[in-house]
């Protein structure tokens, strides 16, 4: 590989993929598991999505869109809270969040994870039961507390000592004790298939247990009594496969809180595992079922209240990810196919960095395929990158398309349902994509396209 002083992206002259990826005996076939659930390909080769097509919605709506299976996410909902049966179940909804994505949640029995005043505005705005929710955040203001408080949250997840003394005296003005837990930051850095037990604990987010801050903030919550405190939080990363982080997690999470019962006589009745489950974006991914999740959990949990001689508190956990995520796939279209010296194919599409940055951002991994004809060319191994003034502009960085892609197909990258809209911008003032959910064979717009003017419309010079 020859470094680039733009970064690895640009560096990988000649490459020939990654090494697990293998050209594929039937370009057209596709992975199951990167895929919605309803997703398939009619006799024409074309994808399709409850039995609607993708050059019909692409018609109809134009691209780039993201596509949704509302089946399939209402699915995983089920899943999450059956294979988690008796566990509050908290989507996050920092991963994709509409009102129609907050009443499909809803519906299907979960609770909401949100973190700023705008999530708590669209969950609110779309019905969801306020005590239904749980409010995150490092640095809520006064604002959001107030509209927390005033709306009558299920829980606010305290984050700072700045955020008890702020939130114990908006309750005392309004004479309420809302409910809140801490979040423990316990030196567990997790990963995708390993976990780091670091000494330190260097983040933004909550209080650190090696250096007794969570203890502190928890005597101060239950010496003051303003707070309800109901118990202890961890969240320890993303895309996390095995179980290994949250073993470490919760043992030392319930250490705390046999901390807690020994200093103040007070177990406290809840423990929140957060979340972080893993997707397959590629085939090198393997995710757990909840179901397997769930019995994973529980066993480590069980395993150290014994150790700790405490009642099993109530559990919940925060997926976001894992149900929104291979949900959605984005539809493009192809807009010019180049060949570099026999060097790399790259296949132009109508979006890129501004309606999927986690590519450029975490060099993350996706797949692709051709979505509006069969092919019976060979496998060509290209790269998927956007329309936008960045050589980093890439969707996907490795993949086989059909050797004969040419400018007009359509082209549909799996796994986009989290994070993919939720971080979208308007870089090269480009407007970003609709959200078009399909269920029955009926495709209906959830949120619709931007348009220059509505970009025009905020430039007030």
């Amino acid at each position: 590989m020859r470094a680039h002083e733009a970064g690895a992206l640009h560096g990988d002259i000649g490459s020939r993929g990654p090494a697990w990826l293998r050209p594929p005996v039937d370009v057209n076939a596709l992975v199951p598991q990167l895929w919605p659930r309803n997703v398939t390909r009619d006799g024409d080769g074309v994808l399709a999505v409850a039995g609607l097509g993708v050059r019909d919605i692409a018609a109809e709506f134009g691209t780039p869109v993201y596509v949704l299976d509302e089946d399939d996410l209402r699915s995983r909902c089920r899943d999450f809270r059956t294979g988690f049966d008796g566990v509050d179940v908290y989507y996050a909804g920092k991963a994709f969040l509409c009102r129609a994505v907050v009443r499909m949640i809803s519906d299907e029995g979960l609770h909401l994870d949100v973190c700023t005043g705008g999530e708590l505005a669209t969950a609110l705005s779309a019905g969801m039961p306020p005590e239904r929710i749980g409010f995150h955040g490092n640095n809520k203001s006064v604002a959001e507390l107030t509209r927390a408080l005033d709306a009558g949250v299920g829980r606010i997840i305290l984050d700072s000592f700045d955020e008890i003394d702020r939130l114990t005296a908006l309750a005392r003005e309004r004479g309420v004790r809302p409910r809140v837990m801490i979040r423990v930051t316990v030196g567990v850095e997790a990963h995708t298939h390993e976990f780091i037990a670091t000494a330190h604990e260097d983040q933004k987010f909550g209080f650190s247990l090696a250096g007794g801050a969570a203890a502190d903030a928890a005597f101060q919550v239950l010496d003051e009594g303003v707070l309800e405190l109901r118990g202890l939080h961890s969240h320890i990363g993303s895309q996390i496969f095995d179980a290994s982080g949250f073993e470490v997690s919760a043992r030392r999470v319930l250490g705390l809180q046999s901390q807690i019962r020994d200093a103040r006589g007070v177990e406290l009745p809840e423990l929140d595992l957060g979340g972080g489950f893993g997707i397959a974006y590629t085939t090198q991914d393997d995710p757990a079922t909840p179901q397997d999740l769930a019995k994973r959990l529980r066993r480590i949990v069980e395993s150290e209240c014994a150790a700790e001689r405490l009642a099993v508190p109530h559990l919940s956990i925060e997926p976001g990810r894992a149900i929104v995520g291979p949900a959605m796939f984005t539809l493009y279209e192809v807009g010019t196919v180049k060949d570099v010296d026999g060097i790399r194919t790259y296949v132009s599409v109508d979006g890129g960095m501004s309606d999927n940055i986690r590519t450029a951002l975490y060099d993350a991994s996706y797949s692709a395929t051709l979505a509006s004809r069969a092919s019976t060319a060979e496998p060509l191994l290209a790269r998927v990158v956007g329309k936008h003034c960045e050589s980093g502009d890439i969707v996907v960085k490795d993949e086989f398309l059909p050797a004969d892609v040419q400018p007009g197909d359509l082209v549909a990258v799996p796994g986009t349902g989290a994070y993919c809209r939720s971080m979208a911008s308007n870089y090269n003032h480009v407007p970003r994509p609709p959200v078009v959910a399909v269920r029955g064979g009926q495709a209906r717009l959830i949120v619709r396209r931007e348009t220059e003017e509505d970009l025009l419309a905020l430039d007030v010079g």
